[in-house]
């Protein structure tokens, strides 16, 4: 039986099973520790079916944010869904680069995992994150264009996973998405604003694809406090601004902290950090010892993925346990 905690991270039902109960500091995810606060006045009604003009107040300031026109958005009940939804709606054959999210090779059946630097074959579709998950590799906007106009040639599709790219909205494709391009992109609400376990995510593309996702979807494919949540945090213009500023001091304090530990920091998402370490597998056990979960992986034994802590509290935990044990 394959290992839990090298599957994904957020897994600490296993990590209490063999390490015992306590109060653990989950890092094994890159969800931002610091959410976007719900307001007390926002009062949710559960007794009727949700009025479809709540699903479009919410994609119109998801669009608002991504950069692109509401018409080519479609609300979904996390990217995750989005993601295994792709075979069936687009078919055909696909690729998907590695290392990266796992999903990905799962998205197509017989999807072909490729190398950064190995070309495309054909028309096939390229699945893609960008940052890449679990490197934290940024490509920038004219990289991406560029990998556009060369799928756009062969004839085939370049799909975006932009789960963590609300930090960089300078390096999003989204506002590209339109029904003269064979471009796809997938948004994550939870990651950024903090709230996972809401499960909301976003397709960004052209409508005839957003209208085979409707109809695999359904009536109500997203509950009324997704709705009401989303639509507001999307509207917190301060929030977001104020956000992507605090991440990315935090990120830059922890990477002083790991570099103190002789630990040298990769990627350039602020939610997470990789990295790579001979022993990182003892590393692992001295900080799950302490309580602290962080994400090793089963294709790469000397890599460790650390959220990045949410306080001064939370790094000093992760201080004590690399000095200490």
């Amino acid at each position: 039986m394959s290992d839990p905690l090298l599957h994904h991270g957020g897994n600490l039902a296993a990590a209490r099973a063999r390490f015992g109960d306590g109060t653990w500091l989950d890092l094994s995810t890159g969800i931002n520790p610091v959410p976007w606060r719900v307001p007390e006045d926002l009062a949710v009604d559960l007794g009727p079916l949700p009025d479809p003009s709540l699903l479009a107040d919410l994609e119109a300031a998801a669009a608002a944010h991504f950069g692109v026109a509401p018409d080519h958005v479609c609300a979904i009940p996390g990217s995750e869904m989005g993601l295994r939804l792709l075979g069936p709606v687009l078919g055909g054959r696909a690729c998907h680069h590695v290392p990266g999210y796992r999903t990905h090779g799962a998205a197509f059946a017989d999807s072909l995992p490729l190398t950064t630097d190995t070309p495309v074959p054909g028309d096939a579709a390229l699945l893609l994150a960008n940052p890449n998950n679990p490197c934290g590799t940024l490509r920038d906007r004219a990289a991406l264009e560029a990998l556009l106009a060369e799928r756009t040639a062969a004839g085939g599709w370049l799909i975006v996973d932009e789960a963590f790219a609300d930090a960089h909205p300078e390096a999003s494709i989204a506002p590209l998405v339109d029904d003269a391009r064979k471009l796809i992109v997938f948004r994550s609400f939870g990651k950024f604003f903090g709230l996972a376990g809401l499960r909301l995510g976003f397709v960004l593309a052209p409508r005839p694809v957003l209208a085979r996702y409707r109809a695999l979807l359904g009536d109500w494919p997203i509950d009324a406090t997704a709705l009401a949540i989303g639509t507001r945090a999307y509207r917190d213009r301060a929030w977001i601004d104020a956000t992507r500023t605090s991440l990315a001091d935090r990120a830059a304090t922890f990477d002083r902290l790991l570099e103190t530990h002789g630990l040298s920091p990769e990627g350039q998402s602020p939610l997470f950090r990789l990295v790579a370490h001979p022993d990182a597998a003892a590393i692992f056990e001295r900080l799950a010892r302490a309580h602290i979960l962080v994400r090793p992986f089963d294709y790469a034994r000397h890599w460790l993925r650390f959220g990045v802590p949410a306080d001064d509290a939370a790094l000093d935990r992760v201080d004590r346990a690399l000095r200490h044990g």
